[in-house]
C-alpha cells in the first residue's frame, strides 16, 4: 500500500509530483497524495487536472487526457467520458480549495483523517507562503510600519498546527532563502520556527535535518538547510530552504544527502528542442511588421559610444535577418517525437512521446523598443557569455521607467538586471511569480527569435513534465510555474525520505522477529527474510 502524502499550500504540485511519481516495489507508486491543500482557486484546478491524469495514468483512458490537452475535444466533452468522470470524483476529494487559517480547522481535520485511513506511517508536505520571508518582498516593504503584523509571518503555525494534531511520521517544508535573515519584531524567525517545529507540543519531538549536511538543528547552521537547486541536476539557480523533520521515538537511522551532479545542466540544455516560434507585436502585429520592428533595432545601438559598436550592430543585423520564424506559438503544437540516443536525466524526467507536441508554448506581445532591447541583450550574451546590465545599455535603448534613471552624483543606475537575458550554457536564473509581469528577467538567449520564454520553457526550467498543464489564462499560467517547487528535485527529496521508510520498516521487521524468536535460535540470512519495498526509480 502506497504512502500517504498530505501537502499544504500545494500551489499547482510540483512537491506533489515530485513524490507521486517516485515508483517502489513491482513499479507500483511509493507515495501517494491523499490530500493536497491549496486556497487559489486557479491553482487547485491545476491540481484536480494533475490528479484526473494520474488516476487515468497507466490504463487505456489516458488516451482521453491526450485529447483534451491536443485540444481534440473540449473540456465538457472530456468530462462526460466514464473513467474520466470517475478520475474527476476521486480528483475532487483529493485536491481541496481551502485556506488554512481561514477555512473551519475541525473540517480540515476531518479531511486529513479521512484522507490517512488510519494509517500511521505518512509524510506531511508543503511550502507555506513566502512574501513575508522573500528579500524581494521585504524590500519592496521596507518603510511599511505594518509589516510585522503580516500574517503571512506566521503561516507557518498552520503547517505546525497539522503537524501537532495528526503527528506524521517525517515531514517536508520548503520556503525561500530569505528565511533565514528574516525577523519579525526584531527576532530571527528561522529560530523560531526550528524551536516550534523541534518540538510542536508537549510529547511530540522531531529531530530536524537538512538534505545536504548530517546532522539535525542542535549541530546544523541555518545556512545548512539550504539547497542550490543547480547542483542537484536542476537547469536554475534557485536556492531554497527546505527541512526533513524526521519524528523521534520511530527508530530513524540517519539519512542518505542529497548527491551533487557533475556539471550544471544548462539553459540550453532544458529548452533548446523546443519549436522555434517568434515573439507578437503589441501593436499592430503581423510577421512583417515583426520583422520590421526586428530589422530597425540595431540602429538603437548607434551612439554607444565603445569599442564594439560596429561588432554588435553587425552581430544585431545578421540575427535580425535570420529571423524568420512565422509562427508565435500556440496552446498545443503538434510534431513529431524523437527520442534521443543518450536521454539525459533530464530528458527521461521531461519528455513524452505519447503527448504528439507541445502544450502551452506560445510568444507574448511585446513593444517595438522592448524588441530592440531584447536583440541586444541576446547578442550582447551570444557575443561576451553574460548578460549586460543597464550601465552598459546604449542610451537608446535605455526603458523610460521611473526605476531607470541616472543619479546625478553617482551616475549608478538601479535596477540594472531590469532586462536580463537567460545565458544558454547556465543554469536560468530563479523562475519566480514576477515572471507573470512582463518577462524582461526572462528572454530567450536565441537572438533571432526575439522574445521572453514561453509558459512551457519556464515550466521546463521548473523541470514541470511536458504533459504537466497548467490552468488559467497565460498570466495565471506564469504566476504557478515561479511559485512552485521544481518537480524533479521534490522526486530526489522523495527518495532520500523512501529510503528512511524502508529503513525504518527493515529496522521495525527485524526487532519483531528477534522478540518471536525462540531462545538459542539465529536465522541465517534474517535481512533477505524482511519484506520491504524495492527503492526503484
Amino acid at each position: 500500500m502506497p504512502v500517504p502524502i498530505i501537502d499544504l499550500f500545494a500551489g499547482p504540485g510540483g512537491l506533489g509530483e515530485g513524490f507521486a511519481s517516485l515508483q517502489g516495489h513491482k513499479r507500483q507508486p511509493f507515495f501517494e497524495i491523499a490530500l493536497s491543500i491549496e486556497k487559489d482557486a486557479v491553482a487547485h484546478r491545476t491540481l484536480t487536472l494533475r490528479a484526473v491524469f494520474r488516476r487515468l495514468r497507466g490504463t487505456k483512458d489516458v488516451k482521453h487526457y491526450y485529447s483534451y490537452i491536443r485540444g481534440e475535444i473540449d473540456e465538457a466533452a472530456f468530462r462526460r467520458i466514464p473513467a474520466v468522470a470517475s478520475a474527476f470524483e476521486h480528483a475532487a476529494a483529493e485536491a481541496r480549495c481551502l485556506e488554512l487559517g481561514k477555512s473551519d480547522e475541525a473540517s480540515i481535520d476531518r479531511e486529513i483523517r479521512a484522507a490517512l485511513k488510519g494509517q500511521e506511517t505518512w509524510v506531511l508536505i508543503g511550502g507555506p507562503p513566502c512574501q513575508a520571508y522573500s528579500l524581494a518582498g521585504r524590500s519592496r516593504r521596507a518603510n511599511d510600519k505594518d509589516f510585522h503584523k503580516d500574517e503571512k509571518h506566521f503561516l507557518y503555525r498552520e503547517y505546525l498546527r497539522i503537524i501537532q494534531v495528526h503527528k506524521p511520521t517525517i515531514f517536508v517544508m520548503e520556503n525561500v532563502k530569505g528565511l533565514l535573515s528574516s525577523k519579525h519584531s526584531g527576532d530571527p524567525m528561522f529560530e523560531k520556527i526550528i524551536a516550534d517545529l523541534s518540538m510542536p507540543t508537549e510529547g511530540l519531538e522531531y529531530e530536524i535535518r537538512s538534505f545536504t549536511k548530517k546532522g539535525d538543528g542542535s549541530s546544523l547552521e541555518p545556512t545548512d538547510y539550504l539547497i542550490h537547486s543547480e547542483r542537484h541536476g536542476i537547469p536554475q539557480s534557485r536556492h531554497r530552504v527546505i527541512l526533513l523533520g524526521v519524528r523521534k521515538g520511530l527508530d530513524m537511522p540517519q539519512h542518505q544527502l542529497l548527491a551533487p551532479v557533475a556539471r550544471p545542466v544548462t539553459v540550453k540544455q532544458a529548452i533548446d528542442d523546443l519549436p522555434r516560434i517568434r515573439s507578437k507585436l503589441s501593436r499592430g502585429d503581423s510577421v512583417e511588421a515583426w520583422r520590421k520592428a526586428v530589422q530597425a533595432a540595431p540602429s538603437y545601438v548607434k551612439g554607444w559610444r565603445t569599442e564594439n559598436e560596429s561588432v554588435m550592430i553587425g552581430t544585431m543585423r545578421a540575427f535580425a535577418a535570420a529571423a524568420t520564424s512565422t509562427t508565435t506559438g500556440g496552446a498545443f503544437i503538434s510534431r513529431g517525437y524523437r527520442r534521443p540516443k543518450k536521454p539525459t536525466e533530464l530528458q527521461q524526467w521531461l519528455h513524452d512521446r505519447s503527448l504528439g507536441g507541445v502544450c502551452q508554448h506560445e510568444a507574448r506581445a511585446h513593444m517595438a523598443s522592448d524588441l530592440a532591447r531584447y536583440l541586444f541583450s541576446a547578442s550582447f550574451a551570444h557575443l561576451w557569455g553574460y548578460c549586460p546590465r543597464l550601465d552598459v545599455f546604449p542610451p537608446k535603448l535605455l526603458p523610460d521607467h521611473i526605476n531607470v534613471h541616472v543619479d546625478r552624483e553617482s551616475e549608478a543606475i538601479p535596477f540594472k538586471d531590469r532586462f536580463r537575458v537567460q545565458c544558454r550554457n547556465e543554469p536560468s536564473t530563479t523562475v519566480v511569480a514576477h515572471i507573470a509581469k512582463d518577462g524582461h528577467y526572462y528572454i530567450h538567449y536565441d537572438p533571432s527569435q526575439c522574445r521572453s520564454l514561453t509558459v512551457r520553457e519556464a515550466a521546463r526550467l521548473q523541470t514541470f513534465p511536458d504533459n504537466y498543464v497548467f490552468a488559467g489564462n497565460r498570466t495565471e499560467q506564469y504566476t504557478q510555474v515561479g511559485n512552485a517547487v521544481p518537480p524533479l528535485l521534490a522526486h530526489k527529496l522523495a527518495k532520500i525520505v523512501r529510503s528512511l521508510l524502508n529503513e525504518m520498516r527493515r529496522r521495525r521487521q527485524a526487532g519483531d522477529a528477534v522478540q518471536k524468536r525462540p531462545a538459542g535460535s539465529v536465522p541465517r540470512n534474517l535481512p533477505e527474510q524482511l519484506p520491504v519495498l524495492a527503492e526503484a526509480g
